[in-house]
């Protein structure tokens, strides 16, 4: 082995084993090697933040009583309550506050207050080297995808898609199982379970089995972020994709988005989470259902596709870790997707 590959490998093996001493796993990529946070513990603290949208003291409440009642310590974000017309404070302020909470030493955790719109505005303002030092979970969907991709193509981390502070319920004993179990899986997400979800039988499904990283998130932010610095890489990962109040053109287009990049062409596998459609105007019918439009930007690819997995803006929104090897596996009876 010539000197330079071997000292090559050395590096890079001990970065990997140091990794682990800290209490990280590595995922290898194809790209970029992606830590996978340390998991909680009770005692830990979790910041709250809000990089989008405005909300209030008073609306996180139940978010950070349900927290605490899970053992952690909450760190309340100086955005919470401030305002900037839609925005959670200013650009500058949203900025600072995020940038904050990744540098404070005793936060292990950050959980996205809401989503809306403006993480795209500011995600060139945010430093990620810290992160790579002392890694984080970083917990949000829907605009969080700028950010979930932000943490996995430039900084390498995993992260977690997962519902926010306005999706807790205001009285947890009065929450219906669902939605008591769609928060409880944020908790088991932090504290290290492997996850496991299994959903019935949909005809459209394409059968399979695959393994490889999960990435994802809304699908009309991941066709803006096409270009840039955190746009998603894609090849030999699990894809999943949800998004809501779109029109079915709209929806098609965002597919020959994906398809024109290349982003479908080398998948593992494809999950479609739940889509909230706009109605076609009575003169104006698309023509084409959700499943049709996927099938058709895929038809020629062998890999596994899941329709009406519980993932998007919809009562049913399980927690997902972004950047973690997974398996799917799709057939006649149900598709399951697990944590390896």
């Amino acid at each position: 082995m010539k000197r330079k590959t071997f000292l090559s490998s050395v590096f890079t093996t001990g970065a990997a084993l140091q990794a682990i001493a800290m209490g990280n796993r590595v995922e290898e990529d194809a790209h970029l090697k992606i830590q996978i946070p340390p998991y909680l513990q009770p005692g830990d603290t979790i910041g709250i933040t809000s990089p989008a949208g405005y909300i209030t003291v008073a609306d996180i409440q139940p978010a950070v009583e349900r927290l605490q009642a899970w053992g952690f310590k909450v760190m309340i974000g100086a955005t919470i309550g401030k305002r900037d017309f839609t925005f959670g404070g200013t650009d500058a302020e949203r900025a600072a506050d995020l940038q904050a909470l990744i540098n404070h030493k005793e936060v292990k955790a950050i959980l996205c207050a809401r989503g809306g719109y403006g993480l795209v505005r500011i995600i060139d303002q945010i430093d990620g080297k810290p992160l790579k030092k002392h890694p984080k979970w970083i917990i949000g969907f829907s605009d969080v995808t700028v950010l979930h991709g932000f943490l996995q193509q430039q900084v390498g981390i995993a992260s977690i898609h997962a519902k926010m502070c306005n999706s807790f319920p205001d009285q947890w004993e009065q929450a219906d199982d669902l939605q008591q179990q769609t928060i409880q899986s944020i908790a088991d997400c932090i504290s290290g379970k492997k996850m496991r979800y299994q959903t019935a039988y949909n005809s459209f499904n394409k059968k399979g089995t695959a393994k490889g990283i999960l990435v994802g998130g809304n699908l009309k932010t991941i066709e803006t972020l096409a270009g840039s610095k955190s746009d998603f890489k894609t090849a030999d990962k699990i894809l999943f994709v949800e998004d809501t109040g779109e029109y079915l053109y709209s929806i098609d287009r965002m597919f020959w988005n994906l398809k024109r990049s290349g982003k479908l062409s080398q998948l593992r596998g494809l999950i479609i989470g739940g889509f909230k459609i706009k109605k076609d105007d009575s003169d104006e019918v698309f023509g084409k259902t959700l499943e049709e439009i996927v099938l058709e930007k895929v038809k020629e690819y062998d890999y596994p596709v899941c329709f009406d997995f519980p993932v998007g803006h919809q009562k049913n929104n399980m927690a997902l870790k972004c950047g973690v090897i997974h398996e799917l596996t799709v057939n006649t009876e149900s598709s399951i997707l697990k944590e390896i």
